[in-house]
């Protein structure tokens, strides 16, 4: 191998080890961010509240699109992203009423 190609060969994977743990961080932080939305739809359901709050996400989906567009991320992806776990949370919090 060239001394390029061996450079390109270590920084590729540089990046993919910084790949691997940010994919692990997102894991754990998903992870986390799912108990404390269970935790709010078994309160939810204990108060017979709905399950969902529009007005809530709507904001949610705006602070996360502000946040993508400082972190130089596509506010498009984070909006689909959010709207993913909001649609999941939902999901989750209708389980606990029933």
């Amino acid at each position: 191998m060239t001394d390029a190609v061996t450079r390109a060969a270590d920084l590729l994977k540089e990046h993919r080890a910084s790949i691997d743990r940010l994919d692990a961080i997102l894991v754990y932080t998903l992870g986390e961010r799912f108990k404390h939305t269970q935790a709010v739809g078994k309160l939810k359901a204990r108060h017979d509240l709905p399950p969902s709050d529009p007005t809530r996400e709507a904001q949610q989906i705006a602070r996360l699109e502000q946040l993508a567009q400082d972190a130089d991320l596509d506010p498009e992806f984070a909006r689909k992203f959010l709207n993913f776990i909001i649609a999941e949370v939902i999901q989750h919090h209708r389980q606990h009423q029933t």
